[in-house]
């Protein structure tokens, strides 16, 4: 799985590819929390646009990392979750506590 994060005014992406499940999801978790300690964040955005699989350490990232956001009054962004993974976002109530959105193709 190859994670990438990109950070710019604020903002960091996470742009996940492949399988986010447990076998990965602490080395992701780890990498996130750096750059929240390293980085003046604001805003996280999850770009699931590459991701074929997701399990429940998937929702766990993203809450976790909404938690953190939460306590310093920043925000999540889920972008591009598509197919079988939208539904399991959506099935975990996420789309209730942060914005969803879609690229233009």
């Amino acid at each position: 799985m190859d994670t990438n994060l990109i950070y710019s005014d604020h903002v960091l992406t996470v742009e996940l590819c492949g399988e986010v499940d447990h076998h990965i999801s602490s080395g992701i978790r780890e990498q996130i929390d750096y750059m929240l300690e390293e980085c003046n964040v604001k805003t996280i955005v999850f770009d699931f646009s590459r991701v074929t699989f997701m399990d429940s350490s998937g929702i766990g990232i993203v809450l976790g990392r909404y938690n953190k956001m939460a306590v310093s009054g920043g925000q999540v962004i889920i972008r591009n979750a598509r197919g079988l993974v939208r539904q399991i976002l959506e099935m975990s109530g996420i789309f209730s506590l942060m914005k969803h959105e879609e690229d233009k193709e």
